[in-house]
């Protein structure tokens, strides 16, 4: 960790937000102690960020979960695919999720889930997608929802560097859960 993490806030949003950590996940999360504890007028934007995609994307939970294990899991970034982890409350969320780098012939995948994972690959991996790839996106996506996949790439990827470059690793959520 490059940065020395706050444990206790100054700042009334800090606090609040530590508070909530805590009732949540029974612990302040990492990136709240090292990011938002310096800068907390960017809790703002990050929590509008994630409420966005909780009220205005029609992409399944489901869906977005295994997305985002993907995008943060080719980025390395261990504390995005941890607590995707442990929002996958069901079974089959988390085999799939165990399962993600064999999505593309595992049949645990459907076709759609596939044809969004290939997209996401290639969109955080080369900042771009083929012909073919997009042409297989759209025989299971419509526009709005090739739309909310793109935005979810890039909130992800964006999220991703927000933690990797100050070394924030894996909260250990999943084992938690597990406990």
């Amino acid at each position: 960790m490059r940065l020395t993490p706050i444990e206790n806030p100054t700042s009334w949003t800090a606090r609040i937000a530590y508070w909530y950590s805590r009732r949540r996940f029974g612990k302040v999360l990492m990136p709240l102690k090292v990011l938002y504890a310096r800068k907390p007028q960017l809790l703002r934007p990050y929590t509008a960020l994630l409420g966005a995609e909780e009220k205005l994307l029609s992409l399944s939970p489901a869906l977005r979960t295994l997305l985002k294990a993907r995008i943060a899991s080719l980025n390395g970034c261990h504390f995005c695919v941890d607590i995707a982890g442990y929002h996958a409350t069901d079974s089959m969320l988390s085999t799939k999720l165990a399962a993600l780098d064999t999505y593309a012939a595992n049949p645990l995948f459907d076709l759609r889930e596939r044809s969004a994972l290939a997209f996401v690959d290639e969109a955080t991996k080369n900042r771009r997608v083929s012909d073919r790839t997009f042409d297989v996106l759209r025989g299971h996506f419509d526009d709005g929802e090739i739309v909310e996949l793109t935005w979810l790439n890039a909130t992800e990827n964006f999220l991703n560097l927000t933690t990797l470059p100050l070394g924030i690793g894996s909260d250990h959520l999943c084992e938690m859960r597990t406990r």
